[in-house]
C-alpha cells in the first residue's frame, strides 16, 4: 500500500441518451445539464482538478459535439474524448479508452452531483487514502440511503466493518452506489469486447473479495427525471 499515491487520471462516463430526463436531454447531453446554475459536467471536472488530477478521458455519443465544444477552452485538467460510434456501455465504453490508463484511476458519471461535506476531507481525497492497490480492485463511494431525501434512493450495497461491499440484488441494502470510483486498469485484461456493463466487473471483484466500498458523509444526488433535478436545484437555492 501507498500512503502518499493519488491518482492523476480519471475517466467520466458521458456517452448516454439521457432517456429518462427527457425532455431536458432532447437538446442537450445529461452532464450539460445545470445544477446548482452550472452544467454537472462542470462540478465533476472542478473538482477532480482541484485535488490534483491531470488528465481526464470522456467518452461520447448522444449530443457528444455539444460536450466538445463547451469544453474546448478549458485548460485543466486535459481533456481527452473518447467516441463511441455506437453505445458501448458503462463497461465497454471503459475498456475502449483503457490504453490511457496504466495506474488505477478514477471513474465517475458525468450526470451525478455531489457535495463534499468538507473541503479540507473530501470524497475525492477519502477515496484515495483509503485505496489498497494490494486488497482492492475497485472501491467505491457509498452514499447512505437514509440520506437521500430530495432523490429516489436503491440500496445497492452493503458494507462490512473492514469495508468489503456486498451487493443487495434484492435493492434492499444500506447503500447506493454513486458511480465514483477508483478503478484498477488490470479487471480490463480478460473483460468481454464490444458493449457490456461495468457491473459484471463488480461483481467478479465482489466474488473475489476486492471490491470494496466507503461511506460518502457529504450529499450526493440520484438526478433521473427532470422533477429530481428541479427539487435538488430549489433546495440548494
Amino acid at each position: 500500500m501507498r500512503n502518499d499515491w493519488r491518482p492523476d487520471k480519471a475517466f467520466i462516463l458521458a456517452a448516454g441518451k439521457g432517456t429518462r430526463m427527457k425532455p431536458l436531454t432532447d437538446q442537450k447531453p445529461k452532464p450539460l445539464i445545470e445544477y446548482r446554475g452550472r452544467p454537472i459536467l462542470d462540478h465533476a471536472l472542478e473538482k477532480l482538478d482541484k485535488f490534483g488530477v491531470q488528465q481526464v478521458v470522456i467518452n461520447l455519443h448522444y449530443l457528444g459535439d455539444m460536450i466538445k465544444t463547451h469544453l474546448e477552452d478549458r485548460k485543466s485538467p486535459e481533456i481527452i474524448f473518447s467516441e463511441e460510434d455506437e453505445l458501448l456501455e458503462t463497461g465497454g465504453g471503459i475498456k475502449k479508452a483503457i490504453g490511457y490508463f496504466n495506474e488505477p484511476f478514477f471513474v465517475l458519471s458525468g450526470d451525478g452531483p455531489w457535495e463534499d461535506a468538507a473541503s479540507d476531507n473530501t470524497a475525492l481525497t477519502e477515496l484515495a487514502s483509503f485505496w489498497d492497490e494490494d486488497k482492492m480492485d475497485i472501491l467505491m463511494l457509498l452514499q447512505p440511503v437514509e440520506t437521500m431525501t430530495l432523490t429516489e434512493s436503491t440500496g445497492d450495497y452493503d458494507l462490512d466493518e473492514q469495508g468489503h461491499a456486498t451487493r443487495q440484488k434484492d435493492k434492499n441494502g444500506s447503500y447506493m452506489f454513486t458511480s465514483i470510483r477508483i478503478v484498477s486498469p488490470k479487471i480490463f485484461e480478460d473483460s468481454p469486447n464490444g458493449a457490456f456493463s461495468f457491473l459484471e466487473l463488480m461483481d467478479r471483484a465482489e466474488d473475489q473479495g476486492r471490491l470494496y466500498g466507503i461511506r460518502h458523509s457529504g450529499e450526493w444526488h440520484h438526478l433521473s427525471t427532470p422533477e429530481d433535478v428541479t427539487r435538488v436545484n430549489q433546495y440548494y437555492k
